[in-house]
């Protein structure tokens, strides 16, 4: 319970801290999202400017401690204000979710599968032909842009091949339903970005299980369970990979709570309606109200997933509940 306590107790401290950065920043900058509004207007008077810091919920004249409090109470109850085109941002934020989830947040999970079973094995068969070719190379893949990935996925797949739409989310003349041949095109669309997430985030994840794997096999009770004639895939799960595994819970996390945010490259390349290609077009409208409502999204999200990394964690090492 003391674990768990002070867990909590760093969450709610981060968040408030996260929550007060995301209040202060916008009104560190000069004017306010009606100004922003109107800077891309002409001739626009003064009350139209009113009528607009009413409807953001901008009052220049009012306490800024009162200010503050307000804006608490707004994000504990979801109201983040609307955008530039009158609509909600939480409803904004949750027509986006669910593309973001679907895509980005099952390619990260696929890939970190991928690179935790991969970089087991190479380090299990150590010198072995597949520790000699595939770690190399999804390192080298790894290294390159994310856009440029898929852009090479694209000429090859969507272009030269043309097995693949190169973008959106589904057809212009589908339907939106639960029906399978509506299912099957959405997944048809999501193969190209999916995989381009894949093939680029994998090797960091194989080099980094791999390097884990192979500091632990030389640990004592490693050694132990082989002098006693353990079979060889319990001691490479139970015995190795199990703690090897456990560096890499915090930084998968992380790493998903960011995904959570949106992968912008990949959503952008694709014209991908997610949350990412939502962050990229408010800030090209300078849309202050969703670009807030998105940060308080991303820290919420990496938020979450780091203290459920840390509570798995503790479940499965013991050890770090006293740390």
């Amino acid at each position: 319970m003391t674990y768990l306590r002070r867990r909590l107790g760093l969450f709610l401290v981060t968040l408030w801290a996260a929550l007060t950065i995301n209040f202060a920043l916008p009104r560190l900058m000069p004017g306010n999202e009606a100004q922003a509004v109107l800077a891309t207007l002409h001739g626009v008077n003064p009350a139209a400017l009113h009528a607009l810091e009413i409807e953001f919920g901008v009052n220049v004249h009012q306490n800024i401690i009162l200010t503050y409090l307000q804006y608490l109470g707004n994000c504990f109850t979801g109201q983040l204000g609307v955008d530039h085109y009158g609509i909600p941002v939480v409803t904004a934020l949750l027509q986006a979710l669910p593309w973001t989830l679907g895509l980005v947040g099952i390619a990260t999970v696929l890939a970190f599968l991928i690179g935790t079973l991969v970089g087991i094995l190479t380090a299990w068969r150590r010198g072995g032909r597949m520790d000699a070719f595939l770690p190399p190379l999804l390192f080298i893949v790894s290294s390159f842009p994310i856009f440029f990935m898929g852009l090479v996925l694209i000429l090859i797949f969507g272009v030269m091949l043309n097995w693949l739409p190169i973008g959106g989310n589904y057809s212009l003349d589908a339907t939106p339903s639960l029906s399978l041949p509506f299912i099957g095109d959405v997944i048809t669309h999501a193969i190209l970005p999916g995989a381009t997430l894949v093939v680029v985030t994998a090797g960091l994840w194989i080099f980094s299980m791999r390097n884990n794997m192979i500091t632990t096999l030389a640990e004592d009770y490693v050694k132990m369970g082989r002098a006693k004639g353990l079979a060889p895939w319990r001691i490479m799960l139970d015995y190795a990979a199990r703690n090897a595994i456990l560096p890499n819970l915090t930084g998968f996390a992380m790493q998903l709570g960011f995904v959570l945010g949106g992968a912008i490259l990949v959503e952008y390349t694709f014209s991908y309606p997610g949350l990412g290609y939502l962050f990229y077009t408010s800030t090209t409208l300078h849309d202050l109200p969703m670009m807030q409502g998105l940060f308080l999204f991303y820290t919420m999200a990496v938020l979450v997933c780091v203290l459920a990394a840390d509570l798995v964690t503790a479940l499965v090492d013991p050890r770090t509940r006293d740390a």
